[in-house]
């Protein structure tokens, strides 16, 4: 009886170790970015990427779409030939930064990264100028809002 419950116990703690972390990346997810309106950066071949933006917590989150990811497109000369999984890291990076620079933030520096799943990444970004205040209106990229 002991000898069956050891040999189960790694299984199940390593198993409900990764439901958890999937239940707090969502859990995360919604708690930072529930109140954000997407918008939407296109980089490469008119690759459009939804990006909720927390001004006060200074992090960014690039979705993708599960359609891109299987079927891809090339990031110039970077994803040339690649499969999407391969330049995923590239791709969202790069619209990131984009986001940030057209919403006049050239000057931020992206310090860190957390891949949630294939479709979600978040960056943090650092910027020498103070955190807004909650409620100050700031750029937003023009015509380019998802209506819901």
């Amino acid at each position: 009886m002991a000898t069956t419950v050891r040999r189960f116990a790694l299984p199940l703690v390593l198993g409900g170790s990764l439901a958890l972390s999937g239940c707090t990346g969502f859990g995360y997810i919604s708690q930072t970015y529930v109140s954000q309106v997407p918008q939407v950066v296109t980089i490469g071949c008119n690759e459009p990427y939804e990006i909720y933006d927390n001004r006060q917590r200074r992090r960014v989150l690039v979705v993708s779409n599960a359609l891109r990811e299987v079927t891809g497109c090339d990031v110039g000369q970077l994803g040339a030939g690649r499969p999407p999984a391969e330049t995923r890291a590239a791709r969202f990076r790069t619209a990131a930064r984009t986001y940030l620079d057209e919403t006049v933030r050239e000057d931020c520096k992206i310090t860190g990264e957390t891949v949630f799943s294939d479709l979600q990444t978040e960056f943090a970004y650092a910027c020498d100028a103070p955190v807004e205040k909650r409620g100050t209106v700031v750029p937003r990229l023009p015509g380019r809002r998802i209506q819901r």
